[in-house]
């Protein structure tokens, strides 16, 4: 076997490892919000994974880079950081304070296909047949999997709260490209601006209206390897695997995602999943996975 080829089969186990720690997110995040509030908990995490991005950012280019930002360019990565991590994170955990873990990473799932149509409007993108094929499959599994739909109690107030979540998530993934596409730009400047501002937001907000909570030291070191594992070290890890492996390959490894999170829920957070959830959970991660394929083309 030659050595590009052992080179990509390491990089598709590099990607698939990045995809278990973000589902092991899930899990841990229910478990933590126990004790912690949701938005500061959201707040917590982002910020100590913020911190982790310090000894980077004092590089000489990147502080060059950061004083070289146009005011356009700046009010743009502030409000990234709003949106993408104040409001989608925020409602993120707020959604796993009220649904199960695999109704939040399904109702997620709903992101590509809002992309997909803000595209249209915002970045004169038109979706494919393929798209458009995808968007009515994925369709079908979510009816599918939440029939008969019900407003009433926690499930109401947090499918409204991961509507809300889909829609600041799509809006951040479209004012991403935007900023990426002017290529002048490092990840690391976005991602350290972006992520600082959003996650300062938070904190506030949580310490605001919910106060500074207690935090016991099982759930300290939960925050701790949320920020620094499964938000620093696995962002990384999956940029660096982008350069090995093809956009249906990271399309595909990523719907694994939904799946992986049902048998964790399943085993550690005993949510069972029906045959009819099962069902609509398959047919919707297929059509999700159809629209990314010409997404991460474009």
């Amino acid at each position: 076997m030659s050595d590009h080829r052992l080179h990509h089969i390491f990089a598709v186990f590099q990607a698939l490892l990045v995809t278990f720690l973000w589902s092991t997110s899930f899990i841990i995040i229910k478990w933590g919000l126990a004790d912690i509030p949701p938005i500061t908990y959201a707040g917590l995490r982002y910020f100590l994974a913020f911190l982790c991005f310090l000894p980077f950012i004092f590089k000489k280019k990147y502080i060059e880079e950061i004083r070289g930002l146009s005011s356009q360019q700046r009010s743009k990565l502030l409000l990234l950081g709003f949106v993408f991590y104040t409001l989608t994170q925020g409602t993120q955990f707020l959604g796993l304070s009220l649904l199960p873990a695999v109704s939040v990473s399904l109702m997620l799932n709903f992101t590509p296909i809002v992309v997909a149509i803000m595209g249209i409007f915002f970045i004169n993108e038109t979706p494919s047949q393929l798209q458009w094929f995808g968007t009515v499959i994925f369709i079908v599994g979510i009816i599918f999997y939440f029939f008969p739909i019900s407003f009433e109690g926690n499930q109401g107030l947090g499918l409204m709260v991961m509507a809300f979540g889909v829609l600041a998530n799509s809006g951040a993934g479209i004012l991403g490209r935007e900023i990426n596409r002017q290529r002048n730009i490092s990840p690391v400047v976005i991602t350290f601006i972006s992520m600082g501002v959003g996650s300062i937001i938070l904190l506030l907000t949580g310490f605001l209206y919910t106060g500074i909570p207690t935090i016991s030291t099982q759930n300290w070191f939960y925050l701790i390897w949320l920020a620094v594992v499964n938000t620093a070290f696995a962002f990384t890890l999956w940029n660096h695997t982008l350069r090995s492996i093809s956009a249906m390959e990271s399309s595909i490894i990523n719907g694994t995602m939904l799946i992986q999170i049902a048998l964790l829920a399943w085993f550690f957070l005993d949510e069972k999943i029906t045959t009819q959830e099962g069902i609509g959970m398959g047919i919707a991660a297929l059509g999700a996975t159809l629209v990314q394929l010409k997404l991460r083309k474009s």
